[in-house]
């Protein structure tokens, strides 16, 4: 089960629609599974190393590296090793938290700091682009990149230090800046996120196969994860669409070159040379095992077979967390009182990446806490209404905690307790709130991450 407490979550509150929603909620994250995709489509016969139609005779391959970086890195790591094992000459791969099974012979786990980069995560970033100096044309490398990667794996450029990187991520993820906005500015101050560690290899002369889980939002689902992607953008290992000009802009937009001065020095003097890559030659290869519109099609295939009408809202969801949480409330709301845009029973679905805009002292929480929370509180009352915010990396924000299950009990049962959930919400301490009354979602690592999964189950009693 991916899903730790889902016992103790579907004993509570409204149990007939919590216990389908998690239900479904567990189809989909065992369907998003990267160890179990790359176990399917990696494979290794005498010599020869295939992914689809793709061959590398691995006898011309001189040494074999597994570099990588993410939230769901471990598995995906799991994966290789388990087909590889003893041809990998060294791994090193960058996570987010270790659990029961992550030691591993060949490849080497380091913890690093997400969302804020750390020390570690510099040194273990600073030993990658060492192994990468060494290569030669007889190498190839196997890249292993999931969400989180850009903080996991952090190496700021000369003249920006770890200080400057970290002070830069945190104002950024509190100014409420979009994600790509964000990742446009790390890319930037980093020698190793926005294409930089391909590019490396690729001037080394060497072969690399990277897997992606990618959190990007509007891609199409991927259709077959063994055929090989000809145009994908952003990570450690591939092109980087956003520009230096970009970076700077978000900086002016958010009201930031102040604060951060030297990032903002940085790239207002910036030249051609500091600009990453923009394409790469036909040695870099590109797999992508799953987008956030992977999780909307599992959600729509897990409710149809369960009899209930699929809906699929949004795959591309941002904006103010609580807000979002009240907008899908009100469509939850219209549904059971007119039947649309889809009739009850059914499921309702979005994927995105919502953001927080945090002023001054908080309290514990993530974007995806805060979204059930928000629409906690428009449903409040109302029977046969449940909602599932989880973020699909399995933590959400700097919590250990996914995400909120959350019905039309959860602000009564909050009450009861003496809480008090809009102040606390504003707060921006959701994390108290859904502790207190058991709609904490708990997975632990999740095998992938694919942004913010949101499903909404409407039965089809009557409105209470």
């Amino acid at each position: 089960m991916i899903i730790k407490n889902s016992r103790a979550l579907g004993s509570i509150g409204d149990i007939p629609a919590r216990q389908m929603l998690l239900e479904i909620t567990e189809a989909v994250m065992q369907s998003l599974d990267s160890h179990r995709i790359i176990r399917e489509i990696l494979k290794l016969e005498g010599d020869v190393l295939s992914i689809g139609r793709c061959r590398w005779e691995l006898r011309s391959k001189r040494r074999l590296y597994v570099l990588g970086a993410g939230k769901a890195a471990n598995a995906m790591a799991r994966a290789v090793e388990e087909v590889l094992g003893d041809r990998i000459s060294q791994g090193l791969v960058i996570v987010k938290q270790l659990e029961a099974g992550d030691f591993l012979p060949h490849i080497e786990l380091v913890v690093g700091g997400h969302p804020i980069p750390n020390e570690n995560g510099l040194v273990a970033s600073r030993r990658m682009l060492e192994i990468v100096d060494q290569a030669t044309p007889d190498d190839l490398f196997i890249g292993l990149i999931s969400g989180g990667s850009s903080a996991l794996m952090n190496c700021p450029v000369s003249g920006i230090s770890l200080d400057d990187e970290q002070r830069a991520t945190e104002a950024l993820l509190k100014s409420g800046a979009r994600i790509l906005e964000i990742n446009a500015v790390r890319r930037h101050i980093s020698a190793t996120n926005g294409g930089r560690l391909a590019q490396k290899v690729e001037a080394a002369g060497a072969e690399m196969i990277t897997f992606f889980i990618s959190d990007m939002l509007s891609a199409n689902a991927t259709i077959d994860p063994a055929q090989p992607v000809e145009h994908f953008f952003g990570t450690p290992c591939a092109p980087d669409a956003t520009t230096l000009q970009d970076a700077l802009d978000v900086l002016m937009k958010y009201g930031l070159a102040a604060k951060l001065p030297r990032v903002f020095e940085f790239l207002r003097d910036a030249t051609e040379k500091d600009e990453t890559p923009k394409k790469f030659n036909n040695r870099i290869h590109h797999f992508v095992l799953s987008w956030p519109a992977n999780a909307c099609e599992a959600a729509k295939q897990a409710a149809e077979a369960r009899g209930l009408a699929p809906c699929i809202l949004s795959t591309v969801l941002e904006g103010e967390s609580s807000e979002a949480g009240t907008f899908l409330a009100s469509i939850a709301r219209e549904v059971r009182l007119n039947n649309r845009p889809v009739a009850a029973p059914c499921l309702l679905i979005a994927v995105g990446e919502t953001t927080t805009r945090v002023e001054g002292a908080c309290g514990e929480g993530g974007p995806s806490q805060e979204l059930a929370l928000g629409f906690a509180l428009e449903v409040a009352g109302h029977r046969g209404i449940c909602l599932c915010a989880l973020d699909t990396d399995g933590t959400d924000g700097p919590t250990a905690i996914a995400g909120g299950l959350v019905d039309g009990t959860t602000i009564e049962r909050a009450r009861e307790q003496g809480l008090d959930p809009y102040k606390l919400l504003v707060a921006h301490d959701s994390s108290a709130v859904l502790r207190a009354v058991g709609d904490d979602v708990c997975t632990g690592n999740t095998g992938t991450n694919v942004c913010d999964l949101n499903i909404i189950y409407i039965s089809g009693e009557a409105l209470s």
